[in-house]
């Protein structure tokens, strides 16, 4: 570990209360209460530890941020944030990043000490950092099988947690941090699920519970690019890095067990089945999850999935999968995935009545045959917001001073990880699965 609080901004931590909270965090044992099965990834937060609301911070104070995990998102998450912060639409200081890696630490610390022009202390144990009481927020950007404990561990330290995509790795990691996040909703967390802040979603959810196009029936979406060399390979190799010297392997590898040192695993992890679902939770959730608010946020209770290795062999997890959710309400959602074809589905939803279509930045009812002298065919034009990403980032940092509501919050977000996960095991074991909202458990169907 290289670096220590923030000792010139102290807010009265002694070193006995820095190792009680690093102990209580490091200490978690209690598995997590899973969907019928041992869970993969997370041990519960110590019931030490108490998630207290925080009062929002003040419009002249930044909010002063730590950044779990600076491989490439969580560096870029990092000149983003700098950079929003320079132009005036929000104000943040980066004060403390954490990362197995010391190379990934230093890049990181010299392009926020440069930018900021303030000290940024480093840490390899995200329990270290989430014991500074100085920190308001936490942005976490760590391989998926350590979302579900990082966000656990952030929001028992009070902690408001903006947690990238997908929101865990497996189901059941899924639903304890839901389950404990709506506990404490005093704190905020939001996931980091780009197109959420699309206005032509939000306006086609108000269409549709204005019932403008009838009983919805059928969605569909998608997310489709190739690549000459293999998709996440462009993530380079350092042949500098040394487990046990410069890389803490172990620690990385974290619940998913001990395993032999592989630079391409530690690098490329999205290629490999036990470490990400591949296309689904690292692509496809984009597109799902404002899909699904524009529907109104139902449950998926029926999931069936389908994956390919049609170009990409070497790559464990699939280059082409398609996905059927059939959601509470009968509504259905088609999703197409690739990463060997970049032309991808028109994103649409039909209507009983008319149909919806958000392929561009603007919302179009069109009405069926049957019903043109009833519905209007129209456009609603919808504003151009640029960088929908930065959006997301500015709406999580005013939360953090508001408290107000997240707009991608635990619950949709939750709603998508049943069709992630459910697809991901239909995929490989060859069969339908569904879930029960009432008694939050999934089974083959």
């Amino acid at each position: 570990m290289r670096g220590s609080g923030n000792q010139n901004q102290n807010v009265g931590n002694s070193r006995r209360d820095f190792l009680v909270k690093t102990a209580a965090l490091a200490g978690a044992g209690a598995l997590l209460a899973g969907a019928g099965k041992k869970p993969t990834g997370a041990s519960a937060p110590s019931s030490t530890i108490k998630a207290a609301g925080r009062i929002p911070v003040p419009e002249g104070q930044p909010i002063r941020l730590g950044v779990i995990g600076t491989g490439g998102m969580g560096t870029g998450h990092c000149d983003a944030i700098m950079e929003l912060t320079k132009q005036g639409r929000t104000n943040v200081q980066i004060v403390a990043v954490c990362d197995v890696c010391d190379s990934h630490l230093e890049r990181a610390k010299k392009k926020c000490e440069e930018k900021q022009g303030i000290k940024v202390d480093t840490y390899r144990k995200h329990e270290e950092l989430l014991a500074r009481d100085d920190i308001h927020a936490v942005l976490i950007a760590s391989p998926e099988h350590w979302h579900a404990q990082h966000a656990l561990d952030a929001i028992a330290a009070g902690k408001d947690t903006y947690l990238e995509k997908p929101m865990t790795l497996r189901l059941d990691e899924a639903l304890a941090l839901r389950e404990y996040s709506l506990k404490h909703p005093d704190m905020i967390l939001q996931i980091g699920t780009q197109m959420m802040q699309l206005p032509r979603y939000h306006e086609a959810r108000k269409l549709i519970r204005a019932g403008e196009i009838g009983v919805p029936t059928l969605a569909q979406t998608s997310y489709c690019r190739s690549s000459k060399d293999g998709e996440w390979n462009y993530y380079g190799i350092d042949p500098d890095w040394k487990p046990g010297v410069n890389l803490d392997w172990e620690r990385w590898c974290g619940s998913l067990g001990s395993r032999e040192w592989d630079p391409k695993v530690y690098a490329r992890w999205r290629r490999y089945r036990d470490f990400s679902t591949g296309i689904i939770g690292d692509l496809l959730v984009h597109v799902m999850t404002p899909l699904l608010l524009a529907l109104d946020s139902p449950w998926p209770v029926r999931v069936v999935g389908s994956g390919s290795h049609m170009v990409d062999k070497a790559m464990e997890n699939h280059d082409l999968t398609n996905i059927t959710a059939t959601m509470e309400n009968g509504t259905q959602m088609i999703v197409a995935g690739s990463t060997c074809n970049e032309v991808g589905l028109e994103t649409m939803i039909r209507g009983y009545k008319a149909n919806l279509y958000l392929g561009n930045v603007n919302c179009q009812v069109r009405p069926e045959r049957l019903f043109v002298d009833e519905i209007e065919a129209r456009t609603i034009t919808c504003e151009d917001i640029g960088n929908d990403q930065d959006v997301h980032r500015c709406a999580f940092f005013d939360c953090v001073r508001t408290r107000n509501a997240p707009p991608a919050g635990v619950d949709l977000s939750t709603k998508v990880m049943v069709i992630v996960d459910l697809a991901t095991r239909s995929m490989w074991e060859g069969k339908a699965f569904t879930f029960d909202p009432k008694t939050m458990t999934a089974s083959p169907a």
